[in-house]
Protein backbone atom coordinates (compact mmCIF):
# COMPACT_ATOMS: atom_id res chain seq x y z
CA UNK A 1 0.00 0.00 0.00
CA UNK A 2 1.40 3.54 -0.96
CA UNK A 3 2.26 4.87 2.44
CA UNK A 4 1.61 8.98 1.22
CA UNK A 5 -2.11 9.48 1.10
CA UNK A 6 -1.21 12.67 -0.81
CA UNK A 7 -1.34 11.16 -4.16
CA UNK A 8 -3.82 12.34 -6.47
CA UNK A 9 -4.01 10.67 -9.91
CA UNK A 10 -4.60 11.75 -13.43
CA UNK A 11 -7.27 9.85 -13.87
CA UNK A 12 -10.04 8.27 -11.54
CA UNK A 13 -8.68 5.79 -8.86
CA UNK A 14 -11.65 3.97 -10.08
CA UNK A 15 -11.10 4.13 -13.79
CA UNK A 16 -7.11 3.20 -13.17
CA UNK A 17 -7.67 0.60 -11.12
CA UNK A 18 -10.67 -0.80 -13.55
CA UNK A 19 -8.21 -0.63 -16.43
CA UNK A 20 -5.12 -2.17 -14.62
CA UNK A 21 -6.89 -5.16 -13.43
CA UNK A 22 -8.01 -5.99 -16.83
CA UNK A 23 -4.75 -5.84 -18.22
CA UNK A 24 -3.42 -7.77 -14.95
CA UNK A 25 -6.20 -10.71 -15.17
CA UNK A 26 -4.43 -11.41 -18.91
CA UNK A 27 -1.61 -11.67 -16.96
CA UNK A 28 -1.98 -13.14 -13.34
CA UNK A 29 -1.13 -16.94 -14.96
CA UNK A 30 2.41 -15.84 -16.63
CA UNK A 31 4.47 -18.04 -14.88
CA UNK A 32 7.60 -16.79 -13.08
CA UNK A 33 10.91 -16.30 -14.95
CA UNK A 34 13.69 -18.85 -15.02
CA UNK A 35 15.79 -17.80 -12.39
CA UNK A 36 17.55 -19.51 -10.09
CA UNK A 37 15.97 -18.59 -6.95
CA UNK A 38 12.80 -17.95 -8.02
CA UNK A 39 10.17 -20.04 -5.86
CA UNK A 40 6.72 -20.50 -6.70
CA UNK A 41 5.55 -21.54 -3.31
CA UNK A 42 4.68 -18.48 -1.34
CA UNK A 43 4.51 -14.60 -1.08
CA UNK A 44 6.51 -12.43 -3.13
CA UNK A 45 6.62 -9.64 -1.70
CA UNK A 46 9.25 -6.05 -2.45
CA UNK A 47 9.59 -2.26 -0.67
CA UNK A 48 10.24 0.68 -2.63
CA UNK A 49 11.26 4.18 -1.91
CA UNK A 50 10.74 6.94 -5.32
CA UNK A 51 13.55 9.00 -5.25
CA UNK A 52 11.81 11.62 -7.17
CA UNK A 53 8.07 11.52 -5.16
CA UNK A 54 9.61 10.46 -2.01
CA UNK A 55 7.01 7.96 -1.80
CA UNK A 56 6.99 4.00 -0.23
CA UNK A 57 5.66 0.91 -0.99
CA UNK A 58 5.34 -2.02 0.54
CA UNK A 59 3.37 -4.63 -0.78
CA UNK A 60 3.08 -8.57 -1.95
CA UNK A 61 2.42 -8.94 -5.27
CA UNK A 62 1.79 -12.21 -5.95
CA UNK A 63 1.32 -15.70 -4.14
CA UNK A 64 3.39 -18.85 -5.53
CA UNK A 65 2.23 -19.01 -9.74
CA UNK A 66 -0.60 -15.99 -9.02
CA UNK A 67 -0.18 -12.66 -9.28
CA UNK A 68 -2.38 -10.26 -7.61
CA UNK A 69 -4.30 -7.97 -10.33
CA UNK A 70 -4.90 -5.22 -7.18
CA UNK A 71 -1.18 -5.10 -5.73
CA UNK A 72 -0.18 -4.92 -10.01
CA UNK A 73 -2.32 -2.28 -10.20
CA UNK A 74 -0.96 -0.13 -6.92
CA UNK A 75 2.69 -1.21 -8.45
CA UNK A 76 1.41 0.30 -11.97
CA UNK A 77 0.12 3.68 -10.67
CA UNK A 78 3.47 3.94 -8.27
CA UNK A 79 5.97 3.41 -11.03
CA UNK A 80 3.95 6.10 -13.23
CA UNK A 81 5.91 8.89 -15.25
CA UNK A 82 6.38 11.27 -12.22
CA UNK A 83 6.19 14.22 -14.81
CA UNK A 84 3.59 13.51 -16.81
CA UNK A 85 1.62 11.75 -13.89
CA UNK A 86 0.71 8.93 -15.98
CA UNK A 87 0.90 5.39 -15.33
CA UNK A 88 1.01 2.14 -17.34
CA UNK A 89 1.02 -1.52 -16.47
CA UNK A 90 4.19 -2.79 -15.31
CA UNK A 91 5.66 -6.17 -16.46
CA UNK A 92 5.23 -8.77 -13.58
CA UNK A 93 8.44 -10.49 -14.92
CA UNK A 94 10.01 -7.20 -14.15
CA UNK A 95 8.85 -7.44 -10.48
CA UNK A 96 9.99 -11.09 -10.35
CA UNK A 97 13.82 -10.00 -11.34
CA UNK A 98 13.70 -7.59 -8.89
CA UNK A 99 12.71 -10.21 -5.96
CA UNK A 100 14.62 -12.59 -7.57
CA UNK A 101 17.93 -10.16 -6.85
CA UNK A 102 16.98 -9.84 -3.12
CA UNK A 103 17.36 -13.04 -2.96
CA UNK A 104 20.43 -13.57 -4.99
CA UNK A 105 22.19 -10.83 -2.72
CA UNK A 106 20.71 -12.63 0.61
CA UNK A 107 19.02 -9.01 1.44
CA UNK A 108 15.79 -8.01 1.86
CA UNK A 109 15.62 -4.03 1.96
CA UNK A 110 14.49 -1.46 -0.42
CA UNK A 111 14.66 -0.40 -4.12
CA UNK A 112 15.23 3.61 -4.26
CA UNK A 113 13.15 3.86 -7.48
CA UNK A 114 14.93 6.14 -10.16
CA UNK A 115 12.67 5.83 -13.42
CA UNK A 116 10.21 3.55 -13.63
CA UNK A 117 7.56 3.64 -16.52
CA UNK A 118 8.34 6.24 -18.87
CA UNK A 119 5.47 8.28 -21.30
CA UNK A 120 6.90 8.90 -24.89
CA UNK A 121 6.89 12.54 -24.12
CA UNK A 122 9.68 11.91 -21.06
CA UNK A 123 10.98 9.79 -22.95
CA UNK A 124 11.73 12.15 -25.79
CA UNK A 125 12.73 14.67 -23.15
CA UNK A 126 15.42 12.74 -21.66
CA UNK A 127 16.60 11.89 -25.10
CA UNK A 128 17.42 15.23 -25.60
CA UNK A 129 19.31 16.05 -22.74
CA UNK A 130 21.32 12.42 -22.74
CA UNK A 131 22.64 9.97 -25.12
CA UNK A 132 22.17 7.58 -22.72
CA UNK A 133 18.54 7.31 -23.33
CA UNK A 134 17.24 5.19 -25.88
CA UNK A 135 14.62 5.81 -28.52
CA UNK A 136 12.45 2.71 -27.83
CA UNK A 137 12.84 2.68 -24.51
CA UNK A 138 11.57 -0.49 -22.70
CA UNK A 139 10.77 2.14 -19.94
CA UNK A 140 7.30 3.29 -22.22
CA UNK A 141 6.32 -0.03 -22.22
CA UNK A 142 6.64 -0.97 -18.50
CA UNK A 143 8.97 -3.53 -18.82
CA UNK A 144 12.11 -1.48 -17.47
CA UNK A 145 12.42 -0.31 -14.12
CA UNK A 146 16.11 1.71 -12.83
CA UNK A 147 17.03 1.45 -9.22
CA UNK A 148 19.76 1.14 -6.29
CA UNK A 149 19.43 -1.12 -3.22
CA UNK A 150 20.62 0.64 0.04
CA UNK A 151 23.59 -0.93 1.68
CA UNK A 152 24.59 -2.81 -1.43
CA UNK A 153 26.54 -1.39 -4.13
CA UNK A 154 25.29 -0.74 -7.56
CA UNK A 155 28.15 -2.82 -9.15
CA UNK A 156 27.37 -5.77 -7.06
CA UNK A 157 23.49 -5.35 -8.25
CA UNK A 158 25.00 -5.29 -11.67
CA UNK A 159 26.83 -8.13 -11.50
CA UNK A 160 24.28 -10.47 -10.26
CA UNK A 161 21.60 -9.28 -12.23
CA UNK A 162 24.18 -10.41 -15.09
CA UNK A 163 24.82 -13.36 -13.47
CA UNK A 164 21.20 -14.14 -13.53
CA UNK A 165 20.39 -13.33 -17.35
CA UNK A 166 17.04 -12.56 -17.22
CA UNK A 167 16.67 -9.46 -19.33
CA UNK A 168 18.63 -6.35 -19.96
CA UNK A 169 21.44 -4.94 -17.13
CA UNK A 170 23.05 -1.73 -17.99
CA UNK A 171 25.06 -0.46 -15.34
CA UNK A 172 25.23 3.53 -15.18
CA UNK A 173 28.06 4.34 -12.32
CA UNK A 174 28.57 8.26 -12.59
CA UNK A 175 25.00 8.43 -12.09
CA UNK A 176 24.77 5.53 -9.51
CA UNK A 177 22.04 3.13 -10.34
CA UNK A 178 21.58 0.14 -12.49
CA UNK A 179 18.42 -0.56 -14.96
CA UNK A 180 16.67 -3.53 -15.53
CA UNK A 181 14.37 -4.95 -18.34
CA UNK A 182 12.47 -7.64 -19.57
CA UNK A 183 13.68 -7.72 -22.83
CA UNK A 184 16.49 -9.97 -24.02
CA UNK A 185 19.74 -10.73 -22.05
CA UNK A 186 22.22 -7.72 -23.07
CA UNK A 187 24.22 -5.68 -21.13
CA UNK A 188 26.12 -2.04 -21.05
Amino acid sequence: MVTDKSIEPVLSRRFFLKRTTQIALGLTVLSVPAISCAKVMGKRSLSFYHTHTQQALDITYAWGKVYNPRALAQISYYLRDHQTGKAHPIDPKLLDILWSIQGEMGRKGVYEVISGYRSPQTNKQLRRKSSGVAGQSLHMQGKAIDIRFPGIDTDQIHQCAVEMKSGGVGYYAKSDFVHLDTGDYRTW
